[in-house]
Order: C-alpha cells, then structure tokens, then sequence
C-alpha cells in the first residue's frame, strides 16, 4: 500500500524533460546537464486541472427581507458589562474567542457566566482541558458559580468533547482553553496551528449545527497577541481582550471583533476575593478624595470605546542626583510625556524641568494613551515644577501639539457630561466644545500658554490652608478658582 500511495504521488508531480536528449528532472533547469542544451528543459506530466462542478444546494436563496432574524436574538449571559461588549448578550451558534495575559481573570470571568447564564432551559457546559474538575470546584465555590444545570467536564481529546456535546446537549459551551485540545487524527502536539484549526474547526461546526454559543479560551504570546494561526480569529465571531494589571483591581474587557454589534464598547471589572463583579461606574477607583488640593496632580476624561472615564494624573519632581535625570512614567506613555515636556520647556518657558527627576502616573491602574490627555498630564507637570496646587474642581481635556497649541478631540460633550454628573464645575478645552452641561463653567483655551494661566501664583506651604479656604469663599460668592487664580506661572 505504502510503494502504491509514493507511485501515485510521483506519477501526479509535475516533471521536467529535456526535449534534445530525453534527461528528466523534478525542477526546471535553464540547461541540460546531460547534453548542456539551453532552453530545452519544459515541464511535461502536469497534474490535469480539476474544477468543482455544481452541487445540490443545502437551503434555497431566498430574499434577504424573507430571512427570520429572531434566530439572532442575543440572550443575556447575566453579566451586563459582558452584555455591553457583546452587543447585548450572546447570539446562539455564535463563537466568542476571550484572550488575556495569564492571571487576568479569564476562567474567573467565564466560570461566573457559565453559572448564571444555565438554567432548566439552556443548560451550560464548561470543559477545562487545564485544571481538573476539583480545581474548578473550589473556584465555583469561592465565588459561588453553583448551578444544577451548569455541566463540568475535564477533557483534552477533541472527540470526548464533542462526545460530552451529545450527552448534555447544553445552550452555551465554554471551552478553557483551545490550546489544551487536541484531536489524536491530526499530527502535532496540542496548541500546534493543526491542532487549534481542527479543534476551532470542529467546534464552530457544531456550533452552527446545534445553534449552541460557544466561549473560547485563547492563550496569549509575550507581544499581548492572539497564540495560535490568524486564521482563528477570522474563523470566530467575536473576539475579546480581557486587558489588566495584575497588581490592580480594574479589568477590562475590550471588543476587537464583533459580527453582532459594535467593537468600541468596553466593559470593566472588578476582580476580588470574592471573584470577579462587574463596574458600572469605574471612576471611582481613578481618583483620589482629598481635602485640600495637592501639587502634581490633575484630573482628565478619558474615552474607554464609547465609555467616558475620569482618570487622575500624577507627576513629581525632584532634584536628580545623577548626570542622567530619570523619566519614569507608570500608565502613560513615555514618548508622550516626552513631548508635554519639551513643549512646557520651549512654549510654556519652563526651564526647571530638563534638570529634575521627574515622576508621572495615573491612579487606580488605568492606562491614558489617547492624545486627549496631554492637557492633563502637562499641568501636572507644571504643578509639580511649580509646587502649585491646581484647583481642586478641575478637569483638563485636550491634545497639544508640538507647536504649543491645544486641538480638538472626538466626544468632548460626552466628557464634559461625565465630569458635571461626577461633580466637576470647571473644564479647560479646546475651542468650540459644543453644548456645554449646565453648571459647568468651561473655559476655551488654544494654546499652552492659556492653559497655564489657571495656575495660581506660588503659595508657601504653610498659607495653602488659608488660600484654600479664600478660594471656596470666592467660589460661594459666585467668582471661578480659575478666575481667581489667574495670572501666568
């Protein structure tokens, strides 16, 4: 059987044949080694060209206004920030790939909308090819994911899987993870390009099949990248990055493809003890509650998709005690405080900077990496190198050029809303930010010059206390703290 399949495979390979002397060759040779002809070797023994021909059709084409859409009714997992992301919940036969560094909370996540998404209707499945079923016990217990209809299995083998799909008949498999399944038919070891193309193949088909939603797990590479072949996130319907730091609370989970609904949603989390809970006012964990204002910090309104965050920016500076000042930044972008720097050197004449060592973070985890926080993250470099508290009721949108100048950004209602329902009163931004929330009081400002006039001029440490204070009484008697302490730096 063996010599019979390599004749057939060498009979089927294209050849070359010198046409003066007959030598034959499996490559194309621009000269006959055997008669030292040119131009004489031509292909011959081509395999024959093979067309598809036409087939019986599976369904009818019918017009697209005759198609039922209620089979694409999403159903809620039970968590509405996953809701959010998803578009409304999950579409049945739909496949959803979830990836995220190790750590985030992924199983957590999963674990809880395996247990409040079953019920007696719409059983779930969770398979887990990494953990036993103990382990995952002791996890649903923890944060109690217990169901009656909630299914566990530990599986590694493809066609246990499909086997287990038989038996339970769920509405909802979750599969943790991709990588860990394997099918004994296909050569390579579990996590191979082969290997997760049949298993995603084969799991997508039954999903279609069944109209069963399917959540998979997916492992991620030292870039933050999707493990496996491209071919997998094109093959899914939705795909997920579950996105954190492992030393903070926040988690959020981003759409970055999504057949059913929009990809610039983001829902956010809290992960605990107790689990994992959704947030539907994260804001809070970006800022800090103080009394009195304190210099090097200044609040900003961030965009998370279509979701407005205020986030607080931090920054210090100190007399740098090496030839070499330290720039260290911590939720920023370094290249972006970079050029806040250069720009507050050159246009805002701040020349104490270049000397210091200088410190910038935000609060709470969050990461700023739209342009719409330079105006932020320049005034509390200006504050901390003036040792100036900004006030204490003020949000600063805006992106600034190297010229100096503040440009617009997308969604500036938006953010305005955010910061009056959170109880800001005062925004600097950018000329012509639309309609403006009622009580906030908004001042345009076009370049960094203008901006830096709301800081106050320099107060020794020991009246801040009693400038404070004059500065809340102006502010009963109906005078702005940005009008009251004005004048340049």
């Amino acid at each position: 059987m063996a010599a019979r399949t390599s004749r057939s495979s060498t009979k089927d390979r294209p050849s070359y044949r010198c046409t003066e002397c007959g030598w034959t060759t499996v490559k194309w040779l621009g000269r006959c080694p055997e008669c030292q002809a040119w131009g004489t070797v031509e292909e011959y023994g081509a395999p024959a060209v093979r067309t598809t021909a036409p087939g019986r059709v599976s369904s009818a084409a019918v017009p697209i206004g005759q198609v039922d859409g209620r089979q694409a009714t999403a159903r809620s997992t039970g968590v509405d920030e996953l809701d959010r992301v998803l578009g409304g919940g999950l579409v049945p036969g739909a496949v959803v790939l979830i990836a995220g560094e190790p750590g985030v909370g992924k199983s957590t996540l999963l674990l809880d909308v395996a247990a409040k998404a079953a019920s007696e209707e719409h059983r779930t499945l969770y398979v887990t090819g990494e953990e036993s079923a103990s382990q995952v016990r002791l996890r649903a217990d923890r944060i109690g994911a217990i169901d009656d209809h909630l299914y566990l299995a530990a599986e590694t083998d493809l066609a246990a899987v499909l086997g287990h799909l038989d038996s339970v008949k769920p509405s909802l498999l979750i599969l943790d993870s991709v990588q860990t399944v394997a099918s004994p038919e296909i050569d390579g070891a579990p996590g191979g390009m082969a290997q997760v193309r049949e298993v995603a193949g084969a799991l997508i088909r039954a999903s279609k099949e069944r109209g069963m939603a399917t959540l998979l797990v997916g492992h991620v590479t030292k870039d933050g990248a999707i493990a496996g072949p491209r071919l997998l996130e094109h093959l899914v319907d939705v795909v997920l990055s579950f996105e954190g730091d492992r030393h903070a609370r926040l988690r959020l989970v981003r759409g970055v493809k999504n057949r059913y609904g929009a990809t610039d949603e983001v829902g956010c989390f809290e992960l605990h003890d107790e689990g994992i809970t959704g947030l539907a006012d994260p804001s809070g964990l970006f800022l800090t509650r103080r009394d009195e204002p304190v210099p090097g910090t200044c609040l900003t309104v961030t965009l998370e998709g279509r979701r407005p965050l205020v986030a607080e920016v931090q920054a210090l500076t100190v007399d740098s005690q090496i030839p070499s000042p330290r720039r260290t930044t911590s939720g920023l972008e370094t290249s972006r405080v970079s050029m806040m720097l250069a720009v507050l050197e050159q246009r805002g004449r701040i020349s104490a900077l270049g000397k210091r060592d200088i410190y910038s973070a935000t609060v709470g985890g969050v990461k700023l990496s739209e342009p719409a926080a330079d105006l932020a993250v320049a005034l509390a470099l200006a504050s901390a190198a003036s040792d100036t508290p900004l006030p204490q009721n003020l949000v600063a949108i805006g992106e600034v050029g190297l010229a100096g100048e503040v440009r617009r950004v997308t969604g500036v209602q938006r953010r305005l809303a955010e910061a009056a329902r959170l109880g800001f009163t005062h925004a600097l931004v950018p000329g012509d930010p639309g309609k403006v929330p009622v009580g906030m009081r908004v001042v345009e400002v076009a370049d960094i010059g203008e901006a830096l006039r709301v800081l106050p001029k320099r107060v020794p440490r020991e009246n801040r206390r009693r400038a404070g204070s004059d500065d809340r009484a102006g502010e009963r008697a109906g005078e702005s703290p940005v009008q009251a302490g004005g004048g340049p730096l």
